[in-house]
């Protein structure tokens, strides 16, 4: 954020020289482009510097993660591999077909005319390979590998469960193709309740923005999600 800058968030682009933008909190507002700004790199979701006296819109930033989500990314590439899984023959093909066969060879897809698996949940005692299983599969398609505990996203303040949540999508896209392996997803993923208020009633909000990330809107081609539980 350069000195005298309001800082947005591109909604959408309208034309060539003007973008819809969000600024908290003031609301949102139509922007015009400084001329050094090629539209092409104004995507929606972006962050964005806005000129305080004009509100133009003059710089592309960074998008901000918050340093606790930066720590789940595995920095290199698995040196796990189908190998060292033991007795998992079954999982091992099924999931080559959901989530290595998708980023390896996306035209079959396209040219059958179908969606994109998005991901797979594993289920099973500790112990039995699941975290091993997911490490492989990531050595396999040299896919960044970023690894999350469920009980991570379970945050004390309201909206921060939800806003990691957000983030880690953030990265998971800035880093694609990339598979985000979330371990303990029971304790996030518990069935829905009528609890007005309280800690259910933000783990529902973290679980409610998990779903919509993966199924909301934006393309998720790129990143692949393993759950895991016992």
């Amino acid at each position: 954020q350069e000195q005298g800058s309001y800082v947005g968030e591109v909604v959408k682009p309208m034309d060539k020289k003007k973008v819809l933008v969000k600024v908290h909190p003031e609301g949102k507002f139509v922007v015009d482009i400084d001329k050094n700004i090629d539209i092409a790199n104004v995507t929606p979701n972006s962050r964005v510097a806005l000129r305080n006296d004009s509100y133009t819109l003059h710089k592309i930033l960074p998008n901000k993660v918050d340093p606790l989500v930066s720590l789940m990314m595995v920095e290199k590439v698995p040196d796990s591999t189908y190998e060292m899984v033991g007795g998992l023959d079954k999982q091992i093909k099924e999931i080559k077909e959901v989530i290595e066969l998708p980023v390896k060879h996306p035209e079959l897809f396209e040219a059958l005319g179908i969606a994109q698996p998005k991901g797979v949940l594993l289920y099973g005692p500790p112990g039995t390979g699941k975290t091993l299983l997911a490490r492989a599969v990531a050595h396999h398609t040299d896919c960044t590998f970023i690894r999350v505990s469920g009980s991570e996203l379970v945050q004390k303040f309201i909206g921060e469960g939800s806003r990691m949540v957000r983030e880690l999508f953030v990265m998971a896209r800035e880093h694609a193709p990339s598979i985000i392996f979330m371990d303990e997803i029971d304790s996030i993923g518990s069935s829905r309740i009528d609890a007005g208020s309280g800690g259910d009633s933000e783990v529902q909000r973290t679980m409610l923005e998990l779903l919509n990330q993966l199924d909301g809107f934006e393309a998720t081609k790129n990143i692949k999600v393993i759950m895991a539980t016992n």
